[in-house]
């Protein structure tokens, strides 16, 4: 039967790894193949059909779901009910949609909307809107959060941007979102937001440094509501009617172990529809039921139990939690707890296992955490030993009874008074950390690497005395110190990054790195930190030779403040050097500068005489072993004339599409002037200019330069050198990408 469950498990993930999903007929076919196979006793072999095929067929019906491809882009009214806590921050309402209806088209069941500037939204309302409507995409960059997959993993079948609406219908059983309301009323001593999380799940209130400040020591998991919380309030319910049972204060005609068990799953499913009952807590209560019953029931099957039938159980009910990063940390921590805990021959004091839980869950996740691109907390193991016992003993209760007792005068008030408080030097504490060690972001490890150090971890794990146990820490320290791969001498690795509507370019000799602009930022959106400066740490990058920002607009210059302040910078120039960030100290990029890093030429151009900053764009000009690159900014056509006039040597392989392929640039004389075979085009899907303007686009198409578009492709990797075409980051297949 265990082996029939592993084999179960194993075909609800292989989905997780499919680039394509299994035609129709295939899917139909393996349950009848797999009815056939359980006489023959093949039972693990038809328990991964039967899960392999349901997978497929739940991952097919939420593809199904999304926005056709006809109605990308288009603006329709719709009406439906707003659905969970909206969140409001920088003026921009971000809220779901359910059961979303239009005269027009049939749309899908869930949609995730943004209203900049928008009305009051509440959860349970019914809304009338008129949406500019998208279907589900992300960007895509190599070792980066995939937006699309967790988008799927939701069943958000289109995302989109609320232009006009009207509210029709008022809130109706919105017990959630007035609990919400009633506590970030409350005074919390500031930290309003943080109880709101704790008691709710509701991280809105929670600003960009706080969240920095938890992800940098490894605490994230205290102030969102996971199988932590909702453990330790069934814990705390069991271990009272335990005592009691002790103490001989419970009724004797009540057997005190079933009723601890139903009491603590109880409260367990209580505050589990209190936050809402979404995937992670779904799979948190799911955990718990499984323990309460292993202790009541099955304890004679072993402790690994519980943990796999949990595991099934949460794919059977949401095979596509698969892709959510959540998933592999809960269940991988809970199983490193089980190795360190389970089978020792000597036991340990309270202290020691509390300290050795710790650093032995850091070392254990940290192939996970790598695999899952996420950051790793150097100081998570120290921040936790005072963090978790913090925030469960103390901070949590009393958050609980005070929303409890909200309707008793003072009481509840209080209670919430002094959870803030108390959260308040939490945070005070927790940051003293972070700004002594913040986050560590590794290089992509090889997936044979990363194997290794997998099986490095699970040595590390075993108890003392297991042989083969002390090659583990060179096994583990290979994730942390990867093999990199080198650019050969005399050749550029030339990384677009999909940011969206704006530019960041890397480029990569054997032994220099340059970055050609730093992304867009909206509000405390950062590209910069959120994409442009993880993917340079995980192509190895330490340090920046030189970031050339060709203007000082903000799709362009963004991000460059979180990249300067989050690596060492020799030298920043930009075309617009007065108008960036005083703190990047920037020089102004000179007309014809040249140098050389390891055998490739470089050489930057600006037109001295420009008025405006699209046309005073800093160009650039690399060359590598007689393959051109020319980066140019937004410079517009009056600056390409400029450009040519000048006597620059223009005539490149691949050409930057000036201002994202907008109809102001690529003029025909430049073009002809160029002779690009390939057009690099970085922009917005759908984005508000109409970026690359059809004009454009038939030129490119009159001179038979092929496009390659980041909205479309995604990042987008040139060998510039070698003389080869570039690659997509879509070329890497995902069934969940168009």
């Amino acid at each position: 039967m265990r082996t029939g469950m592993v084999a179960l498990a194993l075909g609800l993930l292989a989905v997780r790894f499919l680039p394509v999903l299994p035609p129709g007929w295939l899917l139909w076919l393996m349950p009848v193949v797999a009815l056939m196979l359980l006489p023959f006793r093949s039972y693990p072999l038809a328990f991964f059909l039967f899960g392999f095929s349901w997978a497929c067929v739940s991952a097919q019906s939420a593809l199904n779901e999304r926005l056709p491809a006809s109605l990308d882009g288009q603006t329709l009214w719709l009406q439906g009910k707003v659905v969970g806590l909206p969140q409001t921050a920088d003026g921009v309402v971000r809220f779901q949609l359910n059961g979303a209806q239009s005269r027009r088209s049939k749309l899908p069941q869930r949609m995730r909307l943004s209203w900049y500037g928008g009305q009051e939204v509440r959860s349970g309302e019914y809304w009338r809107l008129a949406v500019k409507l998208k279907r589900p995409a992300g960007l895509n960059n190599p070792d980066s959060f995939d937006y699309e997959a967790w988008l799927l993993a939701q069943r958000i079948g289109a995302t989109g941007s609320v232009v006009e609406g009207q509210r029709i219908a008022p809130t109706r059983w919105a017990w959630r979102d007035a609990v919400r309301q009633r506590l970030l009323t409350v005074d919390a001593q500031g930290r309003e937001g943080g109880v709101a999380a704790l008691v709710l799940g509701d991280g809105s209130g929670l600003s960009s440094v706080d969240w920095q400040i938890l992800q940098d020591t490894g605490t994230v998991h205290l102030l969102v509501i996971s199988g932590q919380h909702i453990g330790l309030l069934a814990g705390l319910i069991y271990a009272l009617v335990a005592s009691l049972a002790r103490w001989g204060m419970w009724p004797r005609r009540l057997p005190w172990l079933p009723w601890a068990c139903s009491l603590a799953f109880a409260a367990a499913l209580g505050y589990g529809l209190l936050a809402g009952f979404e995937v992670p807590v779904r799979r948190a209560c799911t955990m718990v039921a499984m323990v309460l019953l292993w202790r009541m029931k099955f304890r004679h099957l072993g402790v690994g139990w519980p943990l796999l039938v949990s595991l099934n159980a949460v794919l059977l009910f949401e095979p596509l939690v698969s892709l959510q990063p959540g998933f592999w940390l809960s269940f991988a921590a809970v199983g490193i707890l089980i190795l360190v805990f389970s089978g020792r021959l000597g036991a340990w004091s309270w202290l020691q296992s509390w300290t050795r839980a710790q650093w032995l869950i850091a070392i254990g996740l940290l192939p996970v955490l790598l695999a899952l691109n996420l950051p790793v907390s150097l100081t998570g193991p120290l921040a936790n030993l005072f963090a978790v016992p913090w925030v469960s003993v103390v901070v949590l209760p009393l958050a609980l009874l005070g929303t409890l007792f909200l309707p008793v005068p003072w009481l509840g008030e209080g209670l919430l008074w002094l959870a803030g408080g108390l959260l308040q030097w939490l945070f005070q504490g927790l940051g003293l950390v972070a700004g002594w060690l913040p986050a560590w972001v590794g290089s992509s490890v090889p997936w044979w690497a990363w194997w290794l150090s997998l099986l490095g971890g699970v040595l590390l794990l075993l108890p003392k005395g297991v042989p083969l146990r002390l090659p583990g820490w060179p096994l583990l320290l290979i994730c942390v110190f990867p093999p990199l791969k080198t650019v050969p001498h005399g050749q550029v690795e030339v990384l677009q990054l999909d940011v969206g509507q704006g530019l960041a370019v890397l480029l990569r000799t054997r032994e220099h790195t340059l970055l050609f602009d730093a992304g867009p930022r909206y509000g405390d959106f950062d590209i910069g930190q959120r994409v442009v400066l993880p993917t340079i740490r995980k192509a190895g990058v330490r340090h920046l030779d030189l970031m050339l920002l060709s203007h000082a607009h903000a799709d362009h210059t963004g991000g460059a403040m979180a990249v300067y302040e989050g690596l060492p910078v020799t030298r920043v120039l930009s075309g617009e050097a007065n108008e960036v960030p005083a703190a990047l100290r920037a020089q102004f990029c000179q007309v014809d500068e040249r140098w050389e890093w390891d055998g490739v030429q470089f050489s930057t151009w600006r037109w001295e005489q420009a008025t405006e900053s699209n046309p005073a764009s800093c160009v650039l000009m690399v060359e590598a072993n007689g393959e051109r690159l020319l980066l140019t900014g937004d410079i517009d056509a009056a600056a390409e004339r400029a450009l040519i006039d000048s006597g620059f040597d223009v005539r490149a392989r691949w050409l930057q599409a000036p201002h994202h392929g907008s109809r102001t640039s690529s003029s025909m004389v430049f073009l002809k002037a160029v002779q690009p075979q390939g057009i690099l085009i970085s922009r917005g899907r759908n984005n508000a200019f109409g970026h690359p303007h059809p004009r454009v686009m038939a030129r490119f198409a009159t001179l038979g330069m092929q496009p390659y578009d980041s909205a479309e492709m995604g990042a987008i990797r040139l060998q510039l050198g070698q003389h080869e075409q570039p690659q997509a980051e879509r070329d890497r297949r995902r069934f969940w990408r168009e």
